[in-house]
């Protein structure tokens, strides 16, 4: 069973923040990484229940891909994919993306196309537990116990 299976009531259209969740918090759900795992999966079921929209990174998909299917197979891999993206949308990383994440100033170039993809999404937030790669980004982010409360 996945960490992502929608609930009966989510999947429409709402009028909550529009939020990029970077790759560290849905990991943090998919392998249930602890002390982390409670306010990822209630960022998530938050996604899920339509009191934020939620998107990921292009890149973030196949990293997720990647490293699913190095510890638990490729057919886990498609179904945790899968199951993702009946949650979240999907954030496109193109040529601009990438020229405004080779432009920004910060160290990791992987969360400067995070926030750039955010960026370019409208994203209001960026959900991290990685805060201090996105303090000069175009975007504010904010760590998921940070995030919860704007939502409940």
């Amino acid at each position: 069973m996945s960490n992502f299976e929608p609930s009966e009531g989510g999947g429409g259209p709402s009028p909550g923040p529009l939020v990029l969740l970077d790759v560290d918090v849905v990991l943090d759900v998919l392998a249930r990484r602890e002390p982390f795992y409670p306010d990822s999966a209630a960022v998530v079921a938050a996604c899920e229940t339509g009191l934020c929209r939620g998107l990921v990174a292009a890149h973030t998909v196949t990293t997720l891909f990647y490293l699913i299917a190095k510890r638990e197979g490729t057919r886990t891999a498609r179904t945790h994919v899968q199951d993702l993206l009946q949650v979240v949308d999907v954030a496109m990383v193109d040529r601009e993306v990438i020229r405004r994440a080779l432009a920004a100033s910060g160290e990791d170039f992987e969360d400067e196309v995070q926030a750039a993809a955010a960026a370019a999404a409208g994203a209001e937030y960026v959900i991290t537990r990685n805060l201090p790669h996105f303090l000069k980004g175009p975007v504010e982010a904010l760590a998921p116990a940070e995030f919860l409360p704007l939502v409940s």
